[in-house]
């Protein structure tokens, strides 16, 4: 059987490369698939003529795009898609089987990444009601329209959105679908070991009617990302701190970074605390972790200790096992050296006094890091810091991870630092008030709501319609 390859694609026609590189199995180092390369000259010369893209795409209404969004949904969960290619068809499980041999995610957390991204497809009218706030589709067809008897006009923005996609959890993909029911073409940048869930996505949208010049698609290196970037008016940009520093202040990047994301319990309620363990533990490991919405720190005014134990010892019976098991929770690191790096970067912090490794008590064992048939896994690891200021609180890393602290509620805001979703878990409004004006946090959950729930009329991160579209005044004369 030959090996599968994915091509580029240059809106809608595909294109086979001579640059190609391998996607090997970290477990066996065998060839998953071959999949070509795009140098920047290609890309920069494509980008000039995104316009026809752009063009074609608003031929149709908002209402047709979210009908073939709703189909393009089912057909991604059930059908026989293409990879691009005129003969080559991959089923949901040929699908599943390739991305966790590149990844190392487990079946079981592939398919809760599925779900997530067959409710985008099949929750497309809300999400835009959401983006919109409510703003009638028929405006974005026409470009004018009135709101509460106000007449209102909206243009875009941007020809396309690019998008710099990561390799560490198919759900990110959820953020770059709802651009194209809002009728701006993509470009998309997948991740070097997961190209395999945005071509899904792709595939799934040209099988349902979405015109094929919607998508461009390159594979390519960091000089072709940045091509990307540069030759696109808006893009999502995916990394770590690095590159949320490198962006800060361009408007025309909207950084998708680490989450730094929290648990808060209030005064008020932290005598109940055992209530609130199974809201923690959903917030720091669900999909392993992987996530930026997934809880890395937890703030408490007293019992930090005690609450750290307790999430420590549920955290502890996750265990690495095969990736075929249903109830598998951990996923695999496709680069063993990243596993190593974050385990080296722990240990080094635990060296600092005032902080314990309150896992290593319940697992048996103080390996954080461990080989299961040629695959390296993480487990995952509560810290509790006796102050704010120890090197491993408010540190993120891709596994179920989680620093413990406690803070009064007068310093609250001066330590949390920059946060993508705290869950305030009160009642008291002086707190509830103080979070809701504050810049630092993005989306506020108030009571005991895990970070990773998401409602689909609430943008997760970042509202996409405002990137992609601007408000103008207009005036018109009366008759």
């Amino acid at each position: 059987m030959s090996l599968p390859h994915i091509p580029i694609l240059r809106q809608g026609i595909v294109y086979h490369s001579l640059d190609k590189i391998e996607i090997k199995n970290p477990v066996d180092g065998s060839i998953v698939a071959q999949v070509s390369q795009a140098n920047s000259g290609l890309i920069r010369r494509d980008l000039n003529n995104i316009k026809k893209a752009f063009d074609v795409l608003r031929s149709f209404s908002c209402e047709e795009l979210i009908l073939m969004s709703n189909n393009a949904g089912k057909l991604f969960m059930q059908g026989d898609l293409p990879l691009f290619e005129g003969g080559s068809v991959q089923s949901p499980n040929d699908y599943m089987a390739s991305l966790s041999a590149s990844s190392g995610l487990p079946f079981a957390l592939i398919k809760k990444n599925m779900q997530k991204i067959y409710e985008v497809f099949t929750e497309m009218p809300t999400i835009i009601k959401g983006l919109t706030r409510g703003l009638s589709l028929d405006i974005l067809d026409t470009g004018i329209g009135t709101q509460s008897d106000v007449p209102v006009s909206y243009f875009p923005s941007a020809h396309a959105l690019g998008a710099v996609l990561p390799s560490n959890s198919p759900g990110v993909n959820s953020l770059w679908m709802p651009s194209i029911v809002l009728k701006i073409p993509v470009v998309l940048k997948p991740g070097r070991e997961e190209p395999w869930t945005p071509c899904r996505i792709i595939q799934a949208f040209i099988e349902a009617g979405v015109p094929k010049e919607a998508f461009s698609f390159y594979p390519t290196s960091h000089e072709g990302a940045a091509t990307v970037i540069d030759c696109t008016d808006r893009t999502l940009v995916f990394g770590g701190e690095d590159t949320v520093s490198q962006y800060a202040n361009n408007t025309g990047v909207q950084v998708h970074g680490p989450g730094w994301s929290k648990v808060i319990i209030g005064d008020d309620l932290i005598e109940d605390y055992k209530k609130y363990i199974d809201v923690i533990v959903a917030s720091v490991a669900t999909n392993s972790g992987r996530s930026c919405i997934n809880a890395s720190a937890l703030v408490v005014p007293k019992y930090a200790k005690e609450i750290a134990t307790e999430v420590a010892q549920v955290l502890a019976n996750y265990k690495a096992c095969d990736k075929y098991d249903d109830a598998a929770q951990l996923a695999a690191f496709a680069n063993p050296k990243m596993a190593e790096f974050i385990d080296y970067t722990i240990k080094e912090g635990l060296k600092v006094p005032g902080a314990i490794d309150l896992t290593a008590q319940f697992r048996g064992s103080s390996d954080r890091k461990v080989v299961i048939d040629n695959c390296t896994y993480l487990l995952p690891t509560v810290i509790w810091c006796d102050s704010p200021e120890h090197p491993l609180f408010n540190k993120e890393f891709l596994f179920p991870y989680l620093s413990v602290t406690h803070s009064s509620e007068e310093e609250l805001l001066d330590i949390i630092g920059p946060s993508l979703v705290v869950s305030l878990i009160t009642e008291k409004k002086s707190l509830i008030k103080k979070c809701l004006n504050t810049s630092l946090i993005d989306r506020l959950n108030i009571g005991p709501i895990s970070t990773i729930q998401v409602d689909w009329d609430q943008p997760h991160e970042g509202n996409l319609f405002e990137f992609l579209y601007k408000r103008r005044a207009i005036q018109l004369a009366k008759v």
